[in-house]
This record gives C-alpha cells, structure tokens and sequence, in this order.
C-alpha cells in the first residue's frame, strides 16, 4: 500500500456518483422550491423557500466548482 504525502487530485468513480447524486438532489429541490415560490402566497413560507433555494443553487455550485477542480487548488 502507497502512502502519500499529498492527497492525489483525483476522483474516483464512486466520488463522481456520489457528486452526481449530490448535484440531482439539490436541483430537484431548488426546482421545488422555486415551482413552490412562486405558487404560495404566504410571505413566510416565501422566505423560506427563497433561502432552500439559495442554499441548493449554492451546493450545486459547489458541486461544479469541485468537478472543474476549483476546491482542490
């Protein structure tokens, strides 16, 4: 077994399934979120809303930036 002293910039399939999942998750929960937004009329449920999808928008784009190997620099 090799020990490294930096971990590898590399992903493996199953971290690419998992981030694949990660990605799915959270846009069918914005688009929810969203859909569900602009259908209610209660302002606090409105609010909530808004802030889950601010919160799924920036996971996905997390996501992203870690498929483009932005986190890993």
């Amino acid at each position: 077994m090799k020990e490294y002293k930096e971990v590898p910039n590399i992903l493996t399939g199953k971290d690419l399934d998992y981030l694949v999942d990660l990605f799915n998750w959270n846009f069918t929960a914005y688009k929810v979120a969203v859909n569900s937004y602009e259908h209610t009329k209660d302002n606090d449920l409105r609010k909530i809303m808004e802030k889950g999808s601010k919160i799924f928008c920036e996971t996905m784009n997390d996501v992203i930036s870690i498929l483009e190997g932005g986190l890993n620099e």
